[in-house]
């Protein structure tokens, strides 16, 4: 049986904090050198870049990053580019291999992105909105940018690992923050069978679809499927059905966060169906076994009194 990672190219991020003058690699084997550089670019106009005033609030007391320290990594978009530039010119930069922090300027879904290159290294990420959204973004400011970070709320996230199992034979392993989701490819609806633990729990799901959201993902795609928004603290995972049929009136579960949860697909071939780790997808799987990986810590920063916790309870009242 062959197993493939489907763990995103790195290149993106590589090419916006270069790790050395050949081509970009990725982080796992950027990690190996030692003779990285970070990228010289000329100073911006700061004025030409928006920002916002910051009042800093009391929070952890940890060490500011000094100059040189930050890694800043950007989206593919002018705002982000500029952003990044003006930050440089004002704090320096270090190579990802050697940052104390790295500092995500884009939107939610760059984010996602950043927190999936950086899987395998322990360093916290404090994202500020260059992009729609921004829910997991804090406000964008060239201003005080070391004491913000100095007094961020860390969060830690542990993703879901999925395993996913084609008709072809072939397993797919992918990691998701937010939501593993399944998908019918097709006109038919998908017919699901869904084990927790081992057990067989709901012989037959007729549905579009259906997906398991982590508490940091329970605003997203989860929600808008009538989904319910989970506290991070609360350790339970989101099952939640998408456009169910049969059972009609089945709306979900709430499972413990260590749960392991099996997918089969039923009649694969007449209904297909893909699978989605976040972004990276599957398609025609026939099984998709979906677990968190308490192995994995994905650090993220938000200004105090601006923490996940507390959006995630604000997003419930909007």
């Amino acid at each position: 049986m062959q197993l493939k990672s489907l763990k995103p190219s790195l290149a993106s991020l590589n090419r916006v904090c270069p790790q050395s003058k050949n081509k970009p690699r990725p982080v796992s084997e950027a990690r190996a050198s030692s003779h990285h550089q970070p990228m010289t670019a000329p100073p911006p106009d700061a004025a030409s870049v928006p920002t916002t005033p910051v009042t800093l609030s009391p929070g952890i007391n940890r060490a500011p990053p000094k100059p040189g320290e930050i890694c800043f990594l950007a989206s593919d978009s002018p705002p982000a580019q500029e952003a990044r530039k003006a930050l440089v010119a004002r704090y320096g930069e270090a190579p990802l291999a050697q940052a104390r922090v790295v500092v995500a300027l884009g939107g939610d879904g760059f984010m996602l992105q950043t927190l999936h290159a950086l899987t395998d290294r322990d360093v916290p990420v404090y994202g500020m909105n260059r992009g729609t959204v921004g829910f997991l973004m804090n406000d964008f400011s060239l201003e005080a940018l070391p004491e913000r970070i100095a007094r961020a709320q860390e969060t830690v996230l542990n993703p879901l690992r999925m395993q996913a199992k084609t008709l072809a034979g072939t397993v797919h392993e992918a990691l998701a923050i937010n939501e593993v989701s399944l998908l019918r490819m097709g006109p038919q609806a998908a017919r699901l069978r869904i084990y927790v633990d081992g057990k067989v729990r709901l012989d037959e799901l007729v549905c579009d679809g259906a997906l398991v959201a982590t508490p940091a993902g329970s605003t997203a795609y989860n929600y808008s499927a009538h989904g319910p928004i989970l506290p991070l603290g609360a350790e339970v995972l989101a099952l939640t059905a998408i456009a169910a049929f049969r059972p009609r009136r089945w709306r979900g579960a709430l499972l413990p966060k260590m749960a392991k949860v099996r997918f089969e697909v039923l009649e694969p071939e007449k209904r297909p169906v893909m699978a989605e780790a976040d972004a990276q997808s599957v398609r025609e799987v026939t099984c998709v076994d979906v677990e968190t990986d308490p192995t994995i810590r994905l650090r993220l920063l938000h200004d105090a009194g601006h923490g996940l916790e507390e959006r995630i309870i604000r997003e419930q009242f909007v």
